[in-house]
């Protein structure tokens, strides 16, 4: 029988989506409340690869991934999850009768191994976490470097999100 132990910490991302620098910056700022420092920060990038968001959000969108620097249980990740959807909700702007998001907020987690992201979505590669969230392994650490998996998003697969994920995972 293997003995029960804890989770080892792990350290916490967002990736973060937005059109307006001034809704990103109130975000991030939101997010530094909840989370802590910031331990790293990807390049912003324009964000081409969908335009999934874009009915929603508008064209121009751009994303940065944003690492904080405190160790985090693992099993905090659905609380976190639904921390950033509220956050979502209050940045969002009516438009039409409806209100609609300014900012899109992904958290996830790095370990040693593997990339885990939130998602309130549930597929058949995902596992409920609690809360009306799921957890997706979306990369693996193997042989010294990220590997994707069939259903890993295309800006994760990139160089940049790479670097970032290795910077953060060396901390």
């Amino acid at each position: 029988m293997g003995e029960i132990k804890g989770p080892e910490s792990v350290k916490v991302f967002a990736g973060v989506l937005y059109r307006d620098e001034a809704v990103l910056e109130r975000a991030v700022a939101e997010l530094r409340k909840r989370l802590g420092k910031i331990a790293v920060k990807s390049p912003v990038y324009d964000f081409t690869f969908t335009d999934y968001y874009e009915k929603e959000m508008g064209a121009g969108l751009k994303k940065v991934f944003i690492g904080f620097e405190a160790p985090a249980d693992p099993g905090r990740l659905a609380e976190i999850k639904v921390a950033t959807n509220e956050m979502e909700d209050r940045f969002s702007v009516p438009s039409g009768g409806v209100r609609k998001r300014a900012v899109n907020i992904d958290p996830g987690y790095v370990d040693s191994a593997k990339v885990v992201l939130a998602t309130t979505k549930d597929r058949g590669h995902r596992i409920y976490l609690g809360s009306g969230v799921y957890g997706e392994v979306t990369l693996i650490y193997s042989g010294g470097r990220w590997q994707p998996l069939p259903w890993t998003y295309p800006d994760y697969r990139t160089s940049l999100a790479s670097r970032f994920f290795t910077g953060l995972r060396n901390l």
